[in-house]
C-alpha cells in the first residue's frame, strides 16, 4: 500500500563469474533499494540478465575450441542458452552473498520466451513507424568476430599505424579566372589507414581554410603541390624541404570545389577521375589539411557523398567479413591478404610509383572490439538500421534527455553530445545466438518484407517456442499462403539470417519487465548503472522508449565510476592487479565489500586495494564494537517501565539526542541524495567521536557505578536505547548483515514492535524536532572546547608522570571573569565531563608559573595535580571519604550506600 519506488536493474552478461564492478553495481543498486524502502516505500526491484550475444557465444566457442566450425547454428545456440542458464545461476548466488536483495526466484532473462516476444514486437512497432530500413553503409566491423558491432561495443586502445603523406596528380584545374592549370600540379594528402586507399573516392578540404600552391623540388624536378596554408611549415620540416616558393593562393577551400579540380588517383589500373570536395569535418591540427575520403570505409565520409550526388562518390569497400580483400579492390595481389597485410604492400606501389612522399609509424588510439580485444574496421555492407530522422526520432530523444533528472548532472551533456552526433543506429548482427531479424526476403528481387502485422505474428509463435523456431521452422510454415512480393509479385521467400544487436534486446526491457510485471511501473524511477551506458544501455532504452512511447522510460540517471587499483590504475588480468569479489569475501566477508562501496564517492573512479580494505575494516570493528556496547548496556532496560521524563534526563544525555537529531538529519539528506559515501562517513563519524570518544566514556561511571535502577542510570540507559535504535536503523541499508544482527540481540524490553522481526522492515527514524535545541548546542560547543584544553594539561601531566589515569587527578582551572562564569554552571559536571576526581575553579590571575596554559582559550590555564585521598575500589574516583567506613574501609561515599543497599 507504500507509494511505490521502482529501480530497474541493468542486465549484466551471463557469461562468467562477476568481477569487482559488478559488486559496486549491484550493491549500490542494493543501497538505493534498502533506503528507499525505509523512507516509506514499495521498492520491488527485479534482477535481471543479458543472455544473448557475442560475449556469450564467445565463451561456447572458446569450449569448442577446433570443432565450432563444425558445429550446425542449432546446436551453437542449444549450447549458448544452456551456458547462459548455468552463469545465472552462479551470479545469482554470487550477488545474494552480496546481501543484495530483489526477487531473485523471478528475475527477468532475455532468452526467456516471452521477453523474446516482447523484443520482436518492439522491432514491429518500429517497422510500423517506417523507422526500420536496409542500407548499405560503413560500420564498425570486428573481422575476428565477424560481424558488426555498436557504438557501446567499440573501446578505444593504443595502435601504430603507418602515417604517409601521398600526392594525387591533378589532372584538371580550371573553371574560374584566376585559377589556371600548372604542369606537374599535385595535391597532398595524409593517412593512418592506406589500406583504405583503393576504396578513395574523394579529397576533401575545409571551405573556409586557406589553401596554396606551393613550388618544390622533389625527386630532382620541379613539382608544385595543393596543402593548406596552416600545414605548410609543418610538411616541410616533416619532409625535409628547406627550399620552397608559394606561388599561388591563397585560396578558399571553397574556391577548389570538385567542379573545377579533379585529380587522377593511379593506384588501381586504369587510373581514375576523382574530384575535391569541401568538408567542415577537416581540422589543421595534422596531416595536409586535405583528407583522402572513402565512404565505404568512414561515416563522415559517408555523409559526405550523400552531399554530392553530382559526382558519383561509389560507397565501395572491397574488403570481406575476415577483413580480406576481394577481386574488387583491382589488384591481384592483394587479393586474400588483411587489410593490415596490405598496408606495407600499398606503401610500397605508391613508392614504387613516387607517389609516396613521406612515411612514418605512428601510435594513436584505435578503435578496438569490445569482446576480442582486437582493431576493428569501418566496412560498408548491407545491414539493417533505425533511422534517427525518421519521425524526429534524434530530435525528440534530445527533447527526452532535458525531462530527465542526471545524476551527476555532467551525465547529461554526456549523452546529449553522443545523441546529438549519432548516425543511425545498426541492429543487424552476423552471429548465430540472439532474437532473429523477422523479416522475409524475396528470393527473387530481394525485397525485404516489412510488415509488422507479419512481425507480430512470428512474435505470437516465439512465445510459445522460443526464438529458435525462427531458424528451424520452414518459410512455409512461419509465413501466411499466398504472400506475395509487393514489388515483383514472386512467391518464394527466404528467412533473413541476422540477428538482432544485444542492445536492441536489453534497451527494450522497459517493455519487457516495466510493463508486464505487475508490481513494477512504466517509466521506472532510476535506472543506474557504470557511465559507460550513457554510449550503451541509456541511449538504447531511449531511443526504443521514445520511438514507441514518446518519452523516456526513466525519471533519472545515476552514473558510477570504474573500479581501479589503490593507484588508479585500470584493473587488468597481465597487470595482475585485479581484484576479485570473491576473494575479499573470503578474507574479511560480504560486509567489508559493502562498507567499500558505501566509504568511496562512486561517481568517480572507485579505488580498491588490501590497504584500503584494511583500513575498512578497522573502521567495521569501531561501528560494531560501538553497537556491542549499546547492547551490553541496555540488558537490563525496558523502555516502557524504565522510561525517564525529560527533566530527569541530564543535559550531556540531551546534548547526545541533539546529536543524535543532527545525524539522522544528514543521513537521511545522504541517502535521498545517493551520496552513500556522506552517510557512512557521518555514521563513522558519530560512532567513534560523539559516543566513544566522548558521550560513552563519559558515561560508564553512571552505568557503572550508580544505582542499578537510580534515575540518573535508566536517563543513560533511556538515552543509548534511543541512540542504538536510531544507529541501527540509519546503517541498515549499507551494513545490511550487521544491522540485522544487531536487531535481533535487541532485548526484549528495547526492541521496537513495529518493524517485526528484520531491520529491513523498519523504517528510517524522524527527526525529533524537540530535541534540537540551539542554546544547548552552543554551550557544549564551548564546554568541549574547554574540555579539550583540560584534556592537554592532563596529557602534559600524564607524560611527566605526575598522573597515572586521569581518575587520579585534580583540575585546577584558572579562567578569567568570562570562563570562569560559564565554568561555575558546570562546576558539578567538570568532573564527570573531564574524567578526573575533582575540579576546582580558581581566577585567572592566581594561575601558577607551572600550570598549562591556553592558546586556544584566552585567559584560562590548567594545573594538574594527584587528588586527595584514597582511590574506591568501585568506582576508581580518588576521594577523602574513602577508608571512613569500617565494614567497607575501600569505599568512597558515593559508592558505600550503593552497595549497602545491594546487599540488604
Amino acid at each position: 500500500g507504500r507509494p511505490a519506488f521502482v529501480l530497474h536493474d541493468g542486465p549484466p552478461y551471463a557469461n562468467g563469474h562477476i568481477h569487482i564492478g559488478h559488486a559496486l553495481n549491484k550493491i549500490l543498486k542494493d543501497f538505493v533499494v534498502r533506503s528507499k524502502a525505509m523512507e516509506g516505500h514499495r521498492t520491488p526491484y527485479v534482477p535481471g540478465w543479458d543472455c544473448h550475444g557475442l560475449p556469450i557465444e564467445h565463451q561456447v566457442e572458446k569450449e569448442l575450441g577446433k570443432q565450432r566450425g563444425a558445429i550446425a547454428k542449432d546446436e551453437i545456440r542449444r549450447r549458448c542458452r544452456s551456458y547462459a542458464a548455468k552463469f545465472v545461476e552462479i551470479q545469482r548466488e554470487e550477488f545474494k552473498r552480496l546481501g543484495v536483495m530483489g526477487d531473485w526466484e523471478r528475475p527477468y532473462l532475455t532468452m526467456s520466451y516471452d521477453y523474446e516476444a516482447t523484443i520482436i514486437r518492439e522491432f514491429g512497432k518500429l517497422v510500423a513507424a517506417g523507422s526500420v530500413y536496409k542500407g548499405k553503409k560503413p560500420v564498425h566491423w570486428c573481422p575476428t568476430c565477424e560481424t558488426a558491432l555498436a557504438e557501446a561495443e567499440v573501446e578505444y586502445g593504443e595502435h601504430t599505424s603507418p602515417s604517409i603523406f601521398v600526392k594525387f596528380k591533378i589532372i584538371i584545374f580550371g573553371g574560374k579566372k584566376h585559377l589556371t592549370y600548372k604542369p606537374d600540379l599535385h595535391i597532398l594528402i595524409w593517412t593512418t589507414t592506406p589500406w583504405t586507399l583503393p576504396a578513395n573516392q574523394a579529397v576533401a578540404v575545409h571551405p573556409d581554410e586557406p589553401y596554396i600552391l606551393v613550388k618544390v623540388k622533389w625527386n630532382g624536378r620541379d613539382e608544385t603541390w595543393i596543402l593548406a596554408e596552416k600545414m605548410l611549415r609543418s610538411c616541410m620540416e616533416r619532409f625535409g624541404i628547406e627550399t620552397y616558393q608559394v606561388v599561388e593562393g591563397p585560396y578558399r577551400g571553397d574556391e577548389l570545389n570538385g567542379m573545377f579540380i579533379c585529380y587522377e588517383l593511379p593506384i588501381v589500373s586504369p587510373p581514375q577521375t576523382k574530384f575535391i570536395v569541401t568538408a567542415p569535418f577537416v581540422t589543421m591540427d595534422q596531416g595536409t589539411g586535405c583528407v583522402h575520403i572513402a565512404p565505404g570505409h568512414g561515416q563522415e565520409d559517408y555523409e559526405l557523398s550523400l552531399r554530392y550526388p553530382r559526382f558519383g562518390l561509389k560507397v565501395i569497400a572491397p574488403v570481406d567479413k575476415k577483413g580480406r580483400f576481394t577481386d574488387e579492390v583491382g589488384v591481384q595481389d592483394w587479393v586474400g591478404k588483411t587489410v593490415f597485410e596490405a598496408n606495407p604492400l600499398i606503401t610500397n606501389l605508391l613508392r614504387e610509383k613516387g607517389l609516396l612522399i613521406y612515411e612514418e609509424r605512428l601510435t594513436h588510439a584505435y578503435p578496438h572490439c569490445w569482446r576480442c580485444k582486437r582493431p576493428i574496421l569501418f566496412r560498408a555492407t548491407e545491414q539493417w538500421f533505425i533511422a534517427m530522422a525518421a519521425n524526429r526520432l534524434q530530435e525528440r530523444a534530445i527533447a527526452g534527455i532535458h525531462e530527465v533528472q542526471w545524476i551527476p548532472p555532467w551525465g547529461k551533456e554526456r549523452i546529449l553530445g553522443m545523441m546529438e552526433h549519432r548516425p543511425d543506429w545498426c541492429i543487424s548482427r552476423q552471429r548465430a545466438w540472439g532474437v532473429p531479424i523477422p523479416v522475409f526476403l524475396c528470393a527473387s528481387c530481394r525485397e525485404p518484407l516489412l510488415d509488422s502485422r507479419l512481425v507480430d505474428q512470428v512474435a505470437d509463435r516465439i512465445e510459445q517456442g522460443g526464438a529458435d523456431i525462427w531458424f528451424d521452422r520452414s518459410v512455409a510454415d512461419l509465413l501466411p499462403a499466398g504472400t506475395a512480393c509487393p514489388r515483383c509479385g514472386g512467391t518464394q521467400f527466404e528467412k533473413e539470417q541476422d540477428i538482432l544487436d544485444v542492445w536492441f534486446d536489453s534497451g527494450v526491457s522497459h517493455a519487457a519487465v516495466l510493463e508486464r510485471r505487475e508490481e513494477l511501473r512504466w517509466p521506472a524511477d532510476l535506472y543506474l548503472e557504470g557511465s559507460d551506458q550513457h554510449r550503451g544501455w541509456f541511449q538504447s532504452a531511449l531511443l526504443t522508449a521514445v520511438a514507441t512511447r514518446g518519452r523516456a522510460p526513466y525519471a533519472s540517471v545515476l552514473t558510477h565510476g570504474f573500479v581501479v587499483d589503490g593507484q588508479g590504475k585500470k584493473m587488468s588480468k597481465s597487470a595482475g592487479n585485479v581484484v576479485a569479489p570473491q576473494e575479499v569475501i573470503a578474507r574479511h566477508g560480504a560486509e567489508i565489500l559493502r562498507l567499500w562501496v558505501a566509504a568511496e564517492n562512486y561517481r568517480e573512479d572507485v579505488r580498491i586495494s588490501e590497504a584500503i580494505l584494511t583500513q575498512l575494516v578497522e573502521a567495521y570493528r569501531r561501528i560494531r564494537n560501538t553497537c556491542r556496547y549499546l547492547l551490553g548496556n541496555l540488558a537490563d532496560f525496558d523502555r516502557e517501565r524504565h522510561r525517564v521524563g525529560r527533566e530527569d534526563l541530564w543535559e550531556i544525555d540531551r546534548w547526545a539526542l541533539l546529536h543524535l537529531q543532527r545525524l539522522i538529519q544528514r543521513v537521511r539528506r545522504a541517502y535521498a541524495d545517493y551520496e552513500f559515501h556522506l552517510a557512512f562517513h557521518a555514521i563513522h563519524q558519530f560512532c567513534i567521536v560523539e559516543l566513544s570518544a566522548f558521550y560513552l566514556d563519559v558515561l560508564k561511571d553512571r552505568l557503572y557505578t550508580f544505582g542499578k535502577d537510580s534515575p540518573a542510570r535508566r536517563a543513560a540507559q533511556q538515552t543509548l536505547s534511543a541512540i542504538l535504535d536510531a544507529l541501527v536503523r540509519l546503517m541498515a541499508p549499507i551494513l545490511a548483515f550487521t544491522a540485522e544482527e544487531v536487531w535481533r540481540a535487541l532485548p526484549p524490553g528495547v526492541r521496537p514492535r513495529e518493524a517485526g522481526g528484520s531491520i529491513h522492515l523498519a523504517c528510517f527514524p524522524e527527526v525529533e524536532e524537540a530535541w534540537l535545541d540551539p542554546e544547548l548546542e552552543q554551550r557544549w560547543e564551548r564546554l568541549l572546547l574547554l574540555r579539550g584544553e583540560i584534556a592537554k594539561a592532563l596529557e602534559r601531566a600524564r607524560m611527566a608522570k605526575r598522573i597515572g589515569a586521569s581518575q587520579e587527578a585534580e583540575v585546577r582551572v584558572y579562567a578569567g571573569p568570562d570562563a570562569r562564569g560559564f565554568l561555575e554552571e558546570y562546576l558539578r559536571d567538570l568532573p564527570m565531563i573531564c574524567i578526573v576526581s575533582t575540579a576546582v575553579l580558581a581566577p585567572f590571575d592566581e594561575a601558577t608559573e607551572g600550570a598549562f596554559r591556553s592558546e586556544v582559550v584566552e585567559g584560562l590555564a590548567v594545573e594538574v595535580a594527584p587528588a586527595p585521598g584514597a582511590q574506591c575500589a568501585r568506582c576508581w574516583n580518588r576521594s577523602r571519604s574513602v577508608g571512613t567506613d569500617v565494614q567497607h574501609p575501600t569505599l568512597c561515599d558515593r559508592c558505600l550506600p550503593i552497595v549497602q543497599g545491594v546487599a540488604s
